[in-house]
């Protein structure tokens, strides 16, 4: 669900220098044109051919279409790369993703430019603040764009659009899951499935394709479980018109005990757990596992199961678990391995999956602008990129949210797409 779970080590102290170079001057996308051909010098009778055609309108070349501005809004920090400054921990994190993101966005506008559309880039540093947040919403610069792309993070991003009114373009929610109702714009377009979603494609994965007649919610008992269960059930009751009985029991030190009598020892009994807390999934799992000997067992996790190390694959795949997820790399497709030699190329350095994020959302913005759309309120298609796949929905209160997930099952000890 979150967009990444990893970063690489911090960055040299020469891609810091070279980034905030770029920052500085603007970062202005390079107006990538086809290369001219050389003119020939016409003939007599070609010159006297063409002084009896009327008068061709001129035609615009590619340097001379007018830009695309993009504003690129991120949490960089700046003022700690100063000298005598330093950056934290959580600051360090915050600014490589920024870098990563950043590279990765660029090379989308740099190869989208390669087909004769300009892009002007803009970056501004947020500085992970609310109060820079409020006032970039201010800026005229960012203000006048074509695009907006950031803050990355979510009280940025509220600060940010409550200060900014209706801007006269769309303002981009690049890696956050958090729910946008919370933001209040309707111009808001939210990269990444909040929880809600990944429990709809949880939940409509289970009533259409295993069409189980019950399904066991297994809860710790917190409340913020709910965020997940709670939309999967409704979705579950929706889907089936209530004909799938959905049970919710809250266990204590992994006792499924009570579970035992509402078992098929035959068909598929569906497990769904919502919870991220490692005590509770430890035991609970263990003793699903001792259940599963007797019983048939599906599990549905958490989107973020695929994060944790404490997790064993082996286990996990012994208890046939299913988890959503809306980042999945084909590293066996033409157009993977034809971006990471770009990447390289560009970069000298290997792509994070922020930066492959940033390329594919780099690339579908460039290709809106470049065919005109108008952003203010775009159609936004569908669209299928290296990391992740958009499908958005769009309603009042709420902007545009990508709704896509993928359901993904261990099989041989890795995960694989199902749905």
């Amino acid at each position: 669900m979150t967009s990444v779970p990893n970063h690489r080590p911090p960055l040299s102290g020469n891609k810091w220098l070279l980034f905030v170079f770029a920052a500085v001057i603007g970062a202005c996308s390079p107006k990538v044109k086809p290369v001219s051909q050389p003119v020939a010098k016409p003939t007599t009778d070609q010159t006297n051919e063409k002084k009896n055609k009327p008068a061709e309108k001129p035609q615009v070349k590619p340097s001379e279409e007018k830009a695309s501005v993009v504003s690129l809004i991120l949490p960089l920090g700046l003022e700690h790369a100063v000298a005598g400054q330093s950056y934290t921990a959580a600051k360090l994190k915050s600014a490589n993703l920024s870098v990563e993101y950043y590279q990765g966005f660029k090379l989308a506008l740099d190869s989208a430019a390669a087909g004769g559309h300009n892009f002007k880039l803009q970056v501004f540093d947020s500085k992970d603040n609310t109060a820079q947040a409020h006032s970039l919403a201010l800026n005229p610069q960012v203000k006048s764009g074509d695009l907006i792309v950031g803050p990355v993070f979510p009280d940025d991003m509220k600060a940010f659009t409550a200060a900014l009114g209706t801007p006269r373009s769309a303002v981009v929610s690049p890696l956050s899951p958090a729910s946008p109702v919370a933001f209040k714009s309707s111009n808001l377009i939210t990269m990444t499935p909040p929880l809600e979603y990944h429990a709809r494609g949880a939940a409509e994965y289970v009533a259409k394709r295993l069409k189980p007649k019950k399904v066991f919610i297994l809860t710790s008992g917190y409340s913020d479980e709910k965020l997940y269960a709670s939309p999967f059930k409704r979705t579950i009751d929706s889907l089936t018109k209530r004909r799938v009985q959905v049970i919710t029991m809250v266990i204590n030190r992994g006792n499924l005990t009570p579970l035992v009598k509402q078992l098929s020892p035959t068909e598929q009994n569906i497990f769904l757990v919502p919870s991220t807390k490692q005590a509770f999934l430890m035991v609970t799992l263990r003793s699903l596992d001792t259940l599963s000997k007797k019983f048939p067992v599906t599990l549905l996790g958490h989107p973020n199961w695929e994060k944790f190390a404490f997790l064993k694959a082996a286990l996990l795949q012994r208890l046939n678990t299913h988890i959503t997820s809306a980042d999945k790399i084909d590293y066996k497709s033409g157009e993977t391995n034809m971006f990471l030699r770009s990447y390289r190329r560009a970069y000298h350095a290997e792509p994070t999956d922020f930066a492959i994020k940033g390329f594919d959302e780099g690339l579908y913005f460039a290709q809106l602008l470049a065919d005109g759309e108008n952003m203010s309120q775009p159609d936004l298609k569908d669209f299928t990129g290296i990391h992740n796949s958009f499908h958005f929905v769009k309603t009042p209160r709420t902007g545009w949210v990508n709704t896509h997930v993928d359901v993904l099952r261990y099989e041989n000890f890795d995960l694989k797409r199902v749905k």
